[in-house]
């Protein structure tokens, strides 16, 4: 896609004028490196590249290992492995039949992938990328996260309306959690020995006691709905909601509490959080846009930037490290059978869209 027009810094709109005098986000800026010139885009965010990776078929969650500078990237029955230095594919991971997300234990050297068409967990190799084995779960496993203090693995099963919990170690099931809702996206804050996780048709979070595997918290996050992206900031407890009525939603993390709102893009779907910048994010694949908030405070969030990308480009992943931004995308065609207009993807098309911050 093009890059995104360059504009002079004089003509950098008032919210952004108030965005780079917030003192906290150039401390941030200082920092990492990162800092705005005259050939800076309309906002902090700007077309880098994109990462070919071909072949047919649907993708979904990416992750990111920043220590090993690895992006992973779901897609279809594979997961592709991506070398964030090199920018290039570096090998990928086989047979994982409907793959939702990908969770990583760097220091037990394993991955592991939900499944979703088959109800399993594939435990892989780090380094050959070898499956291990499999471990059975509920219906249809979709986000998937590693819990370290406690060792285990859990998978939210859309279908079943539940999480199984596994031991990282040996794939030992120890628990299956009743949700009460179609779990989404989740987070794990292991110093408060809780776990959020979004329950879209619901439009709750619900809180999981890491320790006794129970649910603890049912809350509400009106005026957000549906909410299917989830980021966390830790330093200050705080959650980020990408909603489906378009809203970002900040709720404090200990008690609940939606504190702050702003409206985002259509059609969103994953939520991420820069701890170095204070940037929230959510890729709104129908509105083919990313918005990036900056959170002024534990109670307030600006919208600095509507960062233009694809229409479909709904997956995201932020590297906390290089402070990129990953989206997984693919080019359609449209084509009119009896007065209806159907999209389809071109095959050998999907790539990964990669922005970066202006320098």
């Amino acid at each position: 896609m093009p890059k995104l027009a360059a504009i002079p810094f004089t003509l950098i709109s008032p919210v952004m004028h108030s965005f780079l005098r917030s003192a906290r986000f150039c401390f941030a800026l200082a920092l990492t490196g990162a800092v705005f010139s005259a050939t800076a885009a309309d906002g902090p965010y700007r077309f880098l590249k994109e990462l070919a990776v071909g072949g047919d078929g649907a993708w979904d969650y990416l992750a990111v290992d920043a220590e090993a500078h690895r992006l992973y990237v779901s897609h279809a029955s594979k997961v592709i492995v991506i070398d964030t230095l090199k920018d290039e594919v570096v090998g990928e991971i086989a047979d994982t039949p409907g793959v939702h997300g990908i969770a990583v234990a760097s220091k037990l050297g394993r991955g592991f992938t939900s499944n979703g068409r088959e109800n399993k967990v594939s435990v892989f190799d780090l380094a050959t990328l070898k499956t291990l084995s499999k471990v059975e779960t509920g219906t249809n496993p979709d986000a998937i996260l590693f819990e370290p203090t406690q060792g285990e693995v859990y998978t939210f099963n859309g279908r079943s309306k539940d999480a199984t919990v596994f031991a990282a170690d040996s794939g030992k099931v120890v628990a299956t959690i009743p949700l009460g809702g179609k779990p989404e996206f989740a987070q794990t804050d292991g110093k408060a020995g809780r776990i959020y996780d979004n329950l879209e048709d619901t439009s709750e979070v619900v809180v999981i006691d890491i320790k006794t595997h129970a649910v603890v918290n049912r809350w509400p996050i009106a005026p957000g709905a549906e909410a299917t992206g989830m980021a966390i900031d830790l330093a200050h407890h705080r959650l980020f909601l990408g909603c489906g009525n378009q809203k970002l939603v900040m709720l404090d993390s200990t008690n609940g509490k939606v504190v702050a709102t702003v409206d985002a893009g259509a059609g969103i779907d994953a939520a991420a959080f820069d701890p170095g910048t204070q940037l929230a994010f959510t890729s709104n694949g129908s509105g083919g846009t990313v918005t990036i908030a900056h959170e002024d405070s534990p109670d307030k969030l600006t919208v600095v930037q509507t960062l233009a990308t694809e229409r479909g480009a709904k997956t995201m992943i932020v590297d906390p490290v290089s402070h990129k931004i990953y989206l997984g995308a693919a080019k359609y065609v449209t084509s009119t059978t009896g007065g209806k207009q159907k999209s389809a993807m071109l095959p050998g098309s999907f790539r990964v869209l990669v922005y970066g911050m202006a320098k």
